[in-house]
């Protein structure tokens, strides 16, 4: 059985440094702005010979409840909770603060294992405050520098004192995670051409959650999981990392991201706000379905599109959430307009899945959560090649490939290579001479007759290799 680690400490000590050195990956953002942690992140971590999950925190501060380190606080607490071991971290290099000794009587009163870290170790003049750690009254602090990865042995040694050998040395397999790769079609290899195998609803499912600063995703994660797992508030841009969450959903594994919002390119100055974006960029790649959560008081801003345009040339399966619908004063006249917007501005996935919910009140959540499933089938979904060409028999029936150049393209066959998304091969005389127009056609016409609305579908031209070419004419 494993155990659970908190990492607490004041703001800018080196919280997520010491997190990403656990995990063996750089997960948590970092910066040498303090406060860059809001939300509290769970994985799993390896020290050596001991396997448990880590819990990175929120800076501790003193401030009051209703403000936004006052929240942060709140979550720091829920970590110390859960938590069978605490890893009390302070700045060997800065000495101690009057906040460490405050947050050092919060962490004694909660009765968990500590483990007092003296982080930043290697910098000059850190023997002082290494010795001043001593009066926390936690016990012996131990050097560590978790950028150089220095002090570790003596970190596992001091976490097997603190547990005790039985508890710290059981088993706990550590999950790995596997990030989907990029090809020109993207997607999966199809062994069979010629299967269609059924639908598999109880492997896991990935999802992230996106869209601009305040939209409302943080609340339409916790609307969802029916708890305040992460931060929250009236704050425009509150979230900075992709937190992930697990979730079962009617007896489905779902692990959901939580992603920063995305402003427009030119307007992101800050470092750390960028660090965010590519932070999210890497969870829609992890995601197989990416829901994109529209402000349904401001939908359909330039930024929305670019982000929607994002997830489909990444391959991913969006699904459409127009949040805040409890703020809308005449809903059925802005269904109308937003029906006939999403078709008109997202051609590239036409029926895409958009649904009307409310986070603040928990209002279409259960058929948000439908449609994501209903894309997903649609985006894992496989078509025979005896079908596809029987199909391609009609299409070039009623409209063949126009002439270019005084001589008519060629259409031989047509196969599905791979899933996620759906990716077709069509075998063709001249690739680079058939017109953009003519493959959106086909595009479309499969989408429509083997029923794959709202995914991304990619269309590979090849042709085939001429063996005689090269070769002199005999005569």
């Amino acid at each position: 059985m494993g155990f659970k680690v908190a990492i607490i400490g004041r703001p800018n000590v080196g919280k997520s440094t010491l997190f990403n050195r656990l995990v063996g990956k750089k997960l948590a953002l970092v910066d040498d702005t303090p406060g860059v942690t809001r939300d509290r992140r769970v994985h799993a971590a390896k020290l050596y010979d001991l396997h448990f999950d880590v819990i990175d925190t929120a800076g501790f501060e003193d401030a009051a409840a209703s403000t936004l380190p006052g929240r942060m606080r709140q979550q720091t607490e829920i970590a110390i909770r859960e938590a069978d071991l605490i890893f009390f971290t302070v700045d060997a290099k800065s000495g101690l603060m009057p906040d460490d000794l405050t947050f050092a009587e919060v962490v004694r009163k909660s009765g968990k294992p500590v483990v007092l870290v003296a982080n930043k170790a290697e910098a000059r003049g850190a023997q002082g405050g290494l010795l001043e750690a001593w009066e926390l009254g936690l016990g012996e602090p131990i050097p560590v520098s978790a950028e150089h990865g220095q002090g570790m042995p003596d970190l596992r040694d001091a976490v097997v004192e603190a547990l005790g050998e039985e508890r710290a040395l059981g088993e706990d397999e550590a999950e790995s995670d596997e990030i989907a790769a990029s090809e020109v079609l993207i997607g999966e290899d199809i062994a069979d051409p010629d299967a269609e195998p059924a639908y598999d609803d109880t492997k896991p499912l990935r999802i992230a959650v996106v869209g601009r600063p305040n939209a409302g995703k943080s609340t339409l994660i916790n609307a969802l999981i029916g708890e305040e797992r992460l931060l929250t508030g009236p704050e425009a841009g509150i979230t900075r990392d992709s937190i992930s969450v697990d979730w079962d959903w009617r007896g489905r594994r779902i692990k959901l991201f939580d992603t920063a919002g995305m402003r427009r390119k030119s307007k992101v100055q800050e470092k750390l706000e960028k660090l965010s974006v590519q932070d999210g960029l890497r969870a829609i790649r992890f995601a197989e379905i990416v829901i994109i959560v529209l402000d349904a008081t401001i939908p359909f801003e330039k930024q929305d599109l670019q982000i929607a345009d994002l997830i489909i040339r990444e391959g991913r399966a969006p699904v459409i959430a127009f949040n805040k619908w409890d703020l809308i004063d005449n809903p059925q006249e802005l269904l109308a307009e937003l029906r006939e917007k999403t078709e008109r501005l997202l051609p590239q996935v036409r029926g895409i899945q958009a649904v009307t919910v409310s986070a603040e009140t928990g209002r279409g959540l259960d058929k948000l959560m439908e449609s994501v499933i209903k894309t997903h089938r649609v985006w894992n979904s496989r078509v025979s090649t005896g079908k596809l060409n029987r199909w391609l028999e009609g299409i070039l029936a009623h409209h063949p490939p126009p002439a270019v150049a005084g001589r008519r393209l060629k259409i031989k066959y047509v196969t599905q290579a791979k899933t996620r998304p759906p990716g077709f091969v069509v075998s063709c005389s001249r690739p680079d001479a058939m017109p953009q127009s003519y493959v959106r056609y086909l595009t479309n016409s499969l989408r429509e007759a083997f029923d794959m609305p709202g995914v991304p579908i990619r269309m590979a031209l090849r042709t085939s290799d001429n063996p005689f070419a090269g070769r002199a004419k005999k005569r």
